[in-house]
C-alpha cells in the first residue's frame, strides 16, 4: 500500500534555475523580465498528441537499427516512471537520445573530432507498462568537449524525454552515470545546487539488470513532479 504525500513546489536548488551564469547559454536564453503567467486552453492540455502506433518493438533496442553492431560498451538503461506518490505512470511515452561510443551525436551541427558511427543513431523510444517500467538497451555513450568555458568536457550522459497526454506536459532530463570525475567540473549537472537532487540525476549500477556476456545494466527511476521530483531541464 502506497503513502500518500501531500504535493509540495520543489525547493529551492532541487530544479535548475533559468539562469545558471556557469552555464553560459542560459546568460542569453533565460528571462530578463519577469514571466508572465497565460492561461492555459483546453487544446493545450490535451493535444496535440503524437501518434501510440508510430512506436515500434525494436525502437527500444538502439544496438539493432542497422544492419551492423554499433561499436562501444552495450548497456541496458531501465527503470520505473513515478508521479509523486510513488505511483506509476503508465502508457506515457520515454524518448531518449545520446551521443555516440566516441562522444559525437549525428547531427550536422555536431562538429566534434570524432568519428561518426554508421550503426549507432543515437535515439530511442518505448512506452511504460502498466507498472511504469521502461527499458532500453543501447550503448554507453562517451565524453565531449562543448566550449562552455577553458576545457569544457561533457560527462557522459544520456538525454530522457517524457509526455503526458499533450506536448505541453513534455519533461526532459539528463541521466548521468556513477562514479564519473567530470561531474564536479559540469556546469549543466552543477545547475541543480542541491545535492541530493542532483543524485536523482546519476543511474545506479544493477547487477539484476545486467544479462551475461551481454551488457551491463543501469536503472535510473524518474519521478515527475512533488517531492524527490527528478530535475528537469529549462
Amino acid at each position: 500500500m502506497s503513502v500518500l504525500h501531500p504535493y509540495r513546489r520543489s525547493a529551492p536548488g532541487e530544479q535548475p534555475d533559468y539562469l545558471s551564469p556557469a552555464y553560459a547559454s542560459t546568460v542569453k536564453r533565460s528571462p530578463s523580465q519577469p514571466l508572465i503567467m497565460l492561461q492555459q486552453s483546453l487544446s493545450e492540455m490535451t493535444g496535440p498528441v503524437f501518434g501510440h502506433e508510430r512506436v515500434k518493438p525494436g525502437d527500444a533496442d538502439l544496438t539493432r537499427q542497422h544492419t551492423g553492431a554499433p561499436l562501444g560498451e552495450r548497456i541496458i538503461v531501465a527503470g520505473r516512471v513515478l508521479d509523486e506518490d510513488g505511483k506509476p505512470v503508465r502508457n506515457t511515452l520515454v524518448e531518449l537520445w545520446q551521443a555516440n561510443a566516441a562522444g559525437r551525436y549525428q547531427h550536422k551541427n555536431d562538429n566534434h573530432d570524432a568519428p561518426l558511427d554508421p550503426n549507432f543513431t543515437g535515439t530511442g523510444r518505448t512506452m511504460t507498462d502498466e507498472q511504469g517500467n521502461y527499458r532500453f538497451i543501447t550503448i554507453r555513450p562517451g565524453a565531449y568537449p562543448w566550449r562552455n568555458h577553458p576545457n569544457a568536457w561533457r560527462p557522459a550522459h544520456i538525454h530522457f524525454s517524457l509526455f503526458g497526454h499533450a506536448f505541453a506536459t513534455r519533461l526532459v532530463t539528463q541521466m548521468y552515470f556513477p562514479g564519473d570525475p567530470l561531474l564536479l567540473l559540469d556546469p549543466i549537472y552543477n545547475s541543480v545546487t542541491d545535492e541530493k537532487a542532483r543524485q536523482r540525476m546519476i543511474s545506479q549500477f544493477d547487477i539484476n539488470l545486467t544479462e551475461p556476456e551481454q551488457a551491463l545494466g543501469f536503472r535510473f527511476d524518474i519521478v515527475l513532479r512533488g517531492r524527490n521530483a527528478t530535475p528537469r531541464e529549462k
